[in-house]
């Protein structure tokens, strides 16, 4: 029997920063899998998520208003997901935050809040779903990084300041590191854990940043759907032999 490398069919997924954004597209693009979504963010329900639930009504998409740097909020929105909906099958590390602040004026706050919200969240909801997906023998773990991470930031300029900052960029590098540590660790106990690593993406985040397209070979902004596709890639079944990886999404930005 031929199988649908991307069928998520009755599987149960988990989104952090599924407001909006890559996050609301990875939670769009889930649903249209055929997965139960659980939307995740510390900002109030939007309206898009709650069109994402009229969209989708056989997926069950529900929402969760959770601090990821909060452990017990953590703990307690996992271990609501698997009470309610059997299972927590698939997990997509997205919240973060992004300070453009360069070493000479990056505050304290703004260091502890790249690396608690965007490293800490992600470790402590990795923490709360490995029971569960150990339980079961099985369990795809997908981490959005960046490319910050890898190249220190692409160059970019504009309103809304420089590259990248030092605090996002050690975050991610440390997501990656952590994600390759859980793919050795997990792989045992039939749990993937990749990574998906964004360029430069048009959100709203990046509305007011102009980055330097001429270095990329692909010369425009990524889409936040096209992030999606590969977090769909490596969510489904299609991707069971793959562990410990980074997929790059970002218009050749980081070739090398």
């Amino acid at each position: 029997m031929e199988v649908n490398p991307f069928d998520l069919t009755g599987r149960v997924a988990l989104v952090t920063g599924a407001a909006r954004g890559i996050g609301l597209a990875v939670a769009r693009g889930l649903a249209g899998q055929g997965a139960h979504v659980v939307a995740v963010d510390l900002a109030d329900e939007s309206a898009e998520v709650t069109s994402l639930a009229a969209d989708f009504p056989e997926q069950h998409v529900r929402y969760r208003k959770v601090d990821v740097r909060d452990e017990e909020a953590v703990r307690a929105s996992v271990d609501a997901t698997v009470d309610e909906l059997g299972s927590l099958d698939v997990l997509v590390n997205n919240a973060g935050t992004a300070s453009r602040n360069g070493l000479d004026t990056l505050t304290d706050d703004e260091w502890y809040r790249d690396l608690d919200t965007n490293l800490r969240g992600m470790f402590l909801y990795c923490r709360a779903a490995e029971p569960h997906m150990k339980e079961r023998g099985d369990g795809r773990i997908i981490n959005v990084s960046s490319i910050s991470g890898i190249m220190g930031g692409p160059r970019s300029g504009g309103a809304g300041g420089g590259r990248s900052g030092p605090a996002y960029a050690a975050s991610k590098g440390g997501v990656i590191a952590l994600t390759k540590w859980l793919a050795k660790e997990l792989g045992a106990d039939g749990i993937t854990c990749n990574s998906v690593a964004p360029g430069p993406i048009a959100t709203a985040l990046t509305a007011d940043v102009a980055y330097a397209l001429d270095d990329q070979v692909i010369k425009r902004m990524g889409t936040p759907e096209e992030v999606a596709a590969a977090v769909g890639y490596l969510a489904g079944p299609g991707a069971g032999y793959v562990t410990g990886q980074v997929l790059k999404v970002c218009g050749g930005a980081a070739i090398g």
